[in-house]
């Protein structure tokens, strides 16, 4: 059988490019001489490993460098990548992938054994590997990631060098979007034992099998160069010859250096989009990120008080954030699924899973828990200090979120901006109280996100915990894998249950508004996964 489109639950919004002008129909003719795309990102790159990489930066950069067994198309679709075609048994537990036969940038053959040796290397426990809970459905996984069986025992096998055979413990519907994600990209094994500690610390410390290498990162830099890769099987359609990124986090010096001609494609902020919005060179564009504020949950009692949550949650007055400061494109969060993200019988999972309470602005019944929450957990006052990055976007959700939360009495909130990669890891690592974090789903179905808090995700930074939530996931995932109508049911229940006991606080759903250069064409964006590709791009003359 032939690479066919994903078997989904729901629909995302569909796929756009940056130009109108369809990808790959561009001629030599039209094309400019110097074919190099600059390009803004927020914050600085964080990890070249795929097994580590949690941020979308990384992701955006990994997905440009590599390439898994499929790739996304229009539509969220799943095109061939270098597999050229798969077969699914019937009872929907095995997967056979037929590979292309291609080759890593430094000539190396890329065989199906790469791919064996990756995904055993991310579930594998000394690797701690954020993204490993996405293996789950993979026969021994769960065994595997808790240190009860060998790596080797994952449900992963090589046929020969072109043929990769995956068994999985239950059937999963949107199992061939999962092999798109850059975590389940293929490894060489040569480079990770070459370099050992100081693998993919740097460009030079990896190799590549994506349309373009990385030949220009120190590792802490805030600049980083892809080059078009001669060894990309499919290289004839590359019409780049480099991507360079810079991390500006100051706006305005990025919206000068755009006018400047130092930058082709960059990010609006503050007043920005408003001021822009009229200019040909706008673009809104829709997201799958949903921002939410989370609360270390591991010990302290106030915290762990549901009724102090939802007060906190509760005094936030999310339309007058997107709608007065952001001015973006941003609409108030209602879950931690994002609107539009997946789609069933014509409803919106995320209007059809709301608890309204847990989203609304509401001071005087947010006053009113907050005392309650006060005198349970013997305070007459209470302090902490919400931690976020750096970031303008970072700087304007801390100065809103304490600007809300100072209207509880004896409430005293101190802000902690930080640089977005110490901001991860001291997240990951429990060291916060509270935290403006941020997911974007990696694929068009509620599990992405919803997975997140269950019992002992490692993405759980806070430590929230619900018997009753981990049941509805396990029995979506599980128990009714094939039941369409009642995994939904499930999916919507668990986020009913996140909510009611505000196991996060959402706080918005992120738009993206950008300048892009009218000669950039064919830049393609997705509103899940690592969003961008700059396969097909070019620069126009």
């Amino acid at each position: 059988m032939k690479v066919k489109s994903i078997a989904k639950l729901g629909a995302v919004a569909a796929l756009a490019t940056i130009s109108l002008a369809a990808c790959g129909t561009s001629s030599n003719d039209n094309k400019a001489k110097n074919q190099t795309v600059h390009v803004m990102e927020t914050s600085a790159l964080a990890s070249m490993d795929n097994a580590k990489a949690t941020d979308i930066i990384s992701g955006e950069t990994l997905n440009n460098t590599g390439e898994g067994l499929l790739r996304f198309g229009k539509n969220s679709k799943t095109l061939p990548g270098l597999a050229k075609s798969y077969t699914k048994s019937k009872d929907g537990l095995t997967y056979t992938f037929n590979l292309r036969k291609s080759q890593w940038s430094n000539g190396e053959k890329l065989t199906a054994q790469d791919f064996v040796y990756a995904w055993r290397r991310t579930v594998a426990p000394k690797t701690s590997s954020q993204y490993a809970y996405l293996y789950a459905d993979i026969k021994n996984a769960n065994a595997v990631m808790n240190g009860k069986k060998a790596p080797t025992a994952l449900g992963v096998a090589k046929d020969g060098d072109y043929k990769l055979v995956v068994t999985l413990a239950h059937p999963v519907s949107y199992f061939p979007t999962l092999v798109a994600q850059q975590c389940f990209y293929p490894v060489n094994k040569g480079a990770v034992d070459k370099y050992g500690s100081k693998y993919a610390s740097n460009a030079k410390t990896n190799v590549y099998n994506g349309p373009f290498k990385l030949t220009s990162w120190s590792g802490t830099s805030d600049t980083w160069t892809l080059t078009k890769n001669k060894k990309y099987w499919n290289a004839k359609v590359v019409k780049l010859q480099h991507v360079k990124y810079s991390a500006v986090k100051d706006p305005q010096t990025a919206l000068s250096q755009y006018q400047s001609g130092k930058l082709d494609i960059i990010s609006l902020s503050g007043q920005q989009p408003k001021n822009y919005k009229n200019n040909k060179e706008f673009h809104s564009r829709k997201s799958s990120r949903i921002n939410y504020v989370e609360l270390n949950q591991r010990k302290d009692t106030m915290l762990k008080n549901t009724k102090a949550r939802q007060a906190l949650s509760m005094v936030i007055n999310r339309k007058q954030y997107v709608n007065k400061v952001l001015q973006d494109g941003s609409t108030p969060a209602t879950g931690i699924v994002s609107t539009g993200l997946a789609i069933r019988d014509g409803k919106d999972f995320a209007k059809e899973a709301t608890v309204p309470s847990a989203t609304d602005y509401n001071l005087a019944k947010a006053q009113k828990l907050w005392n309650q929450a006060l005198k349970e957990t013997g305070r007459t006052s209470y302090s902490l200090t919400l931690m976020g990055d750096d970031t303008p976007a970072g700087k304007s959700a801390t100065e809103y979120i304490q600007s809300q939360w100072g209207k509880l009495d004896h409430f005293k909130v101190t802000n902690s901006n930080i640089p977005y990669k110490t901001r991860l890891s001291r997240s990951q690592n429990g060291q916060f109280e509270a935290v403006v974090s941020g997911w974007s789903a990696d694929f068009p179905d509620p599990i992405t996100d919803l997975s997140l808090f269950t019992t002992g995700n490692t993405y759980n930074n806070g430590r929230w915990s619900s018997k009753a939530y981990d049941k509805l996931i396990n029995d979506a995932t599980i128990t009714n894998a094939n039941k369409p109508s009642a995994r939904w049911q499930n999916l919507v229940d668990a986020q009913k249950v996140l909510l009611k006991d505000q196991g996060i606080i959402p706080f918005y759903q992120t738009g993206m508004p950008q300048l892009v250069k009218s000669k950039v064409k064919g830049v393609v964006y997705f509103p899940v996964g690592a969003n961008w590709d700059y396969s097909r791009a070019y620069i126009a003359k």
